[in-house]
Order: structure tokens, then sequence, then C-alpha cells
């Protein structure tokens, strides 16, 4: 059992790296040299240049096959597995061909985060505020005269993810419509806050980065500068995944936000994660070794930003893919004409940190700081274990929407989070058949089940 999970561990983790992983999975494809010849700079926004209809069905029919074979060697649940069936099918229908193809045409693939927001008629501003560690991130702003509502995303994301699944759909605009100031944040290395004072992103120091990081210093920093830009005393943040993840460290670790927060809305929280769903992410549970391998320095250096944020390779458009079926992907919920703009600009880079962060959480069961190993704890924590987060330091007034079918935050985890934060005021569980983990997001329509609920919230509270 091991064994085959290491070597698919192994080919996808060096193979992609050296750039032989198309031509050795779909060589009859693409032409890789069409694609890399040129201008080298080519970034991964130029996907669905690339990406037809065709070549995506053959990829989502490669990672849905590797996937089950991953899922049934570590004995995934059934749902698990029904959804990448369900995928293949959807997918081997004329009409996602047709739909695919259309929506490459769609000029959103092209357009920035900030050309987004302008061409769908709504007035936008950028913005730039500095961490007390030296990181430079970039905010967003749709204005209004509203309340102060802040969101923030998940791992591999950035502001655009609230803003790709269509002007009908996406949170962002919904929000704007409803006539709210919403604020968009950027955590450091994502792709629009990818500088520091006097790191570079080349430097291993720049990447040596977790969530912890992002809640104790990104969401601070961004928080306060929301706040004195537009003169108010508290916002409301919605979360998304780690947007989610961070607000718990900063509400724990720097109690004071909790005053300055007036409504946190969790969307697919995570903080524990031992019943974890998703296949690929299990696999660190099985094999701890991986997690050692990646939380050295040079593990943690380069590795995603080399294979999902950087340019000119082939490589970073196949792994858009690869990390939707780490998280769960249901065509049935997406809007597939808008699935390449999304794939145009998501996922983003980040840390591998990040991962290993979550993956000890896997094999521990606990939500707790980085796991640096006996000596370097004992150095850092004054304790052979890193300590676990004061989940009863988080006072702000804290709404859940979560579902039973997301592969990443699995109802049993959020249930057991939910025991812990000591003012919950609602949670909302959809219990819908593989609503996964990029459906609050990406989901085509959700106002039923997301929009509606968040609207009640803000009103409320």
């Amino acid at each position: 059992m091991i064994s085959k999970i290491l070597i698919w561990s192994v080919f996808f983790t060096f193979a992609p790296t050296r750039g032989q992983l198309l031509n050795l999975l779909l060589p009859q494809t693409v032409n890789p040299a069409r694609v890399l010849s040129g201008n080298r700079t080519q970034t991964a926004d130029k996907a669905a240049d690339v990406f037809d209809g065709k070549f995506a069905t053959n990829v989502l029919h490669l990672l849905s096959s590797v996937t089950k074979i991953v899922a049934k060697t570590i004995g995934s649940e059934e749902d698990v597995l029904d959804l990448l069936d369900n995928n293949i099918l959807t997918s081997t229908r004329s009409n996602f061909v047709i739909d695919f193809d259309t929506g490459r045409r769609n000029e959103d693939c092209r357009l920035s985060c900030v050309q987004l927001i302008r061409k769908y008629g709504y007035s936008v501003e950028t913005h730039e505020t500095v961490t007390e560690d030296g990181y430079v991130l970039t905010l967003m702003r749709i204005p209004n005269d509203g309340p102060v509502v802040f969101l923030m995303h998940g791992v591999f994301g950035s502001a655009d993810d609230f803003l790709l699944s269509g002007p009908d759909s996406s949170i962002a605009y919904f929000l704007a419509r409803e006539g709210y100031d919403v604020w968009l944040g950027n955590a450091r290395g994502s792709k629009h806050s990818r500088r520091h004072q006097y790191l570079t992103t080349s430097s291993a120091k720049f990447w040596d980065i977790s969530w912890h990081e992002i809640g104790y210093y990104d969401l601070p920093a961004m928080i306060d500068y929301t706040l004195n830009k537009t003169g108010q005393i508290k916002l409301r943040y919605i979360g998304f995944s780690q947007g989610t993840t961070c607000f718990w460290v900063m509400a724990s670790e720097r109690p004071a936000y909790n005053e300055k927060v007036s409504l946190m809305i969790a969307l697919a929280p995570i903080g524990y994660l031992y019943n974890i769903k998703s296949p690929f992410a299990r696999v660190l549970h099985l094999i701890p070794i991986i997690i050692n391998i990646f939380s050295s320095s040079v593990g943690s250096k380069l590795y995603m930003r080399r294979m999902c944020g950087g340019k000119g390779s082939m490589e970073s458009l196949l792994c858009q893919y690869v990390v939707i079926f780490v998280a769960g992907f249901n065509l049935a919920h997406l809007n597939i004409t808008y699935l390449p703009a999304v794939l145009s600009h998501s996922p983003t880079s980040a840390s591998v940190k990040q991962c290993v962060h979550y993956a000890q959480g896997i094999v521990s069961g606990k939500f707790r700081r980085f796991d640096y190993g006996v000596t370097e704890n004992m150095h850092r924590y004054g304790s052979r274990e890193p300590p676990d987060y004061k989940l009863t330091n988080i006072n702000a007034t804290v709404a859940l929407i979560y579902s039973d079918g997301d592969w990443l935050s699995d109802d049993r985890d959020v249930e057991k989070l939910l025991t812990k934060l000591p003012k919950v005021v609602k949670a909302y569980k959809i219990e819908r058949e593989n609503f996964t983990h990029l459906d609050y997001v990406y989901a085509k329509n959700p106002k039923d089940l997301i929009h509606k609920r968040i609207m009640k919230l803000l009103s409320r509270y």
C-alpha cells in the first residue's frame, strides 16, 4: 500500500520540477514546444489559451484516475469516489467541451483583478500596507458608503477568488450590490503580495512562512489599515478556508483584535483536520516523512512557487488542475463557461510551509503552532511539542457555514471546532451531496446556499 502511494507522490513531486510531467502523461494532447517557445515569461494567466476543452477533458480523466487510485489505496469514503466518477461523466458530455471552449474566448481570462471589477461596472481602489516583519501587502477595495466587509482568501488563493464565478454569483460583487464597502485582502506570497522591504522572492527566508504568520502579522496589518482608511471602529470579516484558519490564529494570539470585528463569517472553516477526506491530503497522514522533508528550509524555499507560481512553465498550468483535485472539484456545481477564467487566475503561489502546517494537523489531530521538532520546539516554545492555539481567547461573534460533502473542511472537524469557540451565534450546515470545498467561491448561483445566509447574518450582527 505504502509503495504505491510513495510512487505517485514522488512522481508528482519531482517530474513537474523538471518540466517533464506533461510529456510523460499526455504526449498526444498538446505540443509543449509550441507552448514554451518564444516568450519564456508566459505566465499561468495564459492557461486558457493553452488548455482547450478536449485537453481539459483529458486532464480531468487523468487526475480523476490518479486520485481514485490513491483514494482506493487509502480506503477513502464512497462519496469521494462518486464525485470523481461524476466529474468524469460531466467532462465527457459534448457540451462540456463546447462550454469550455466558449469560456476560453472570455476576456475575463486575460483581465487583471482590477480590470475585472471595472468591467462589471464597479469602482475599484488598490491599497498597500506593510506588516511588522516587512511584507508589503496589496488590498483591493470596491468602495461604498455602507458597512465595511473584509474578505480573506484560502491557501493558493488571492482576492481574485471572490470575483471569478461571474458577476451574478461572486461574493464580492454580491456584497457591493448590497451597498457594502468591500475590501479584499491578499496574504504574503500570493500573487498580489510578493514584495518585502528587504527580502526578494528568490530568498528562502521570504518563503519561510506558514498561515501562522499570515494570521499573526498580515491580518492585523490589513485590518488596521482598512479601519484607519475608512474611519470605522469595527468591520465584518468573511474568511474562506485558510482565511478562517488565519483568523483563529489572530484572534487567539492577539485577542485585542476581537474587538475590531463585529462579526466573523467562516466559509468552509478549517482548524482541526483529523477527518479530512481529500485523498492526497490523507497521503501525508500515512507518510509523515514527506512532512519532514518539506518542513526543511530547502523544501520550503521554492517548491510551491516553482510548481504553481513560476513563469513560463507548463507545470504551473497543470498545477491548477492538481490543486483543485486536492480540494475536491465538482463540475456539476460550476458554470463551465467560467472555468477557463477561474483556471487563468487561480491557484496562485504559496509557501509549502503552509501546506506542511496543515499536514501536521492531519497527523496530530490538533490545532497548534508549527512543529519544528523537539530541539527547535524547545528553543522556540520552551516545550517538546508546539502549543495549542487558545481558542477560548476568540470572543468575537462567529458564524460558520460548512458542508457534509467538503473534502478539506470535514463536518466532524468543524463541529469539534464549534465546541471550542466561545461565541458562535450560528452554524449553517449545507446538507447537499458533494458540495465541495471550492464551491463556496466558484459555484454557479449559490445564492440560496451561501449568499442568502451571508446576508441574513450581516443584517443581524
